[in-house]
């Protein structure tokens, strides 16, 4: 099934920087959507939230596997 949506000349202009001469506007946005969600992947997980310094993870399973 093939549906169509709308967007402005602008954005299809831009659509189109990302791709080659062979590559459909299909390709290229299925190419930008994996890379959207690798990014996204990496953000999740080299974020800094609940993480602590190495130095302090050391010392508490020190602390707490004394041994």
């Amino acid at each position: 099934m093939v549906t169509t949506i709308q967007i402005s000349k602008k954005t299809k202009d831009l659509i189109a920087s990302f791709g080659s001469k062979d590559e459909t506007y299909e390709d290229i946005i299925k190419r930008m959507y994996s890379l959207a969600v690798k990014e996204q992947l990496r953000e999740f997980l080299m974020s800094s939230e609940e993480c602590i310094p190495i130095e302090d993870a050391i010392k508490e399973a020190e602390e707490k596997w004394p041994e």
